[in-house]
């Protein structure tokens, strides 16, 4: 089995921000493979199932314990499912990737997101795959924060369910393959 986690907050204040693409990726992913989230477990929302073939099965998790805080709801879930952190594929925004734009890694530092720091932290291990999804930056100078927590345009909202679409093949071809092969395909687009 394996878990993918969609960081984001919780809340209707948050839905629909650039900061939740971690969220929206996931229940692409439910929705792509018949995978209910409405059991609120892992201090989150929480769905497994069947994926289709040949991805196997699936776990998925929304925290519901803030970005920054989302390092120990996966922790009780790796625990509680008996998960390797090797079976964890953690997707959240990206500013640094332009709007678009995927990147894939099996393990590493946080790269100054905070989502990333918390599970890493609980985890206690930097060999977690990460599924970055670039939101981009602002044309004009702006507070990073605002960026994040800010709505996506009406263009970005229209290129969404590609995007997503993307992300989740991404995340199929992680479950199915390995992510060195969801590396290699992935990253280059």
């Amino acid at each position: 089995m394996k878990l993918v986690v969609g960081l984001g907050n919780p809340g209707p204040r948050y839905a629909g921000t650039r900061h939740n693409v971690g969220f929206r990726v996931v229940e692409g992913v439910a929705a792509r493979h018949g995978i209910s989230l409405a059991e609120s477990r892992f201090d989150g929302r929480f769905g497994s199932g069947a994926g289709a073939a040949p991805v196997g099965p699936l776990a998925l998790l929304e925290p519901e314990t803030f970005m920054n805080h989302s390092g120990s709801s996966v922790a009780e879930a790796v625990g509680d499912l008996d998960l390797e952190p090797s079976d964890v594929l953690v997707v959240f925004d990206d500013a640094d990737l332009p709007f678009g734009r995927l990147r894939l890694r099996g393990h590493g530092g946080d790269g100054g997101h905070n989502g990333l720091g918390d599970v890493l932290t609980w985890l206690e291990t930097r060999e977690v795959a990460r599924l970055r999804v670039g939101i981009g930056r602002p044309d004009l100078p702006q507070d990073t924060r605002e960026w994040v927590l800010g709505r996506f345009s009406a263009e970005e909202e229209a290129d969404l369910p590609g995007l997503v679409a993307r992300a989740a093949d991404a995340i199929d071809c992680f479950a199915a393959e390995g992510v060195v092969a969801a590396m290699n395909r992935f990253n280059a687009a």
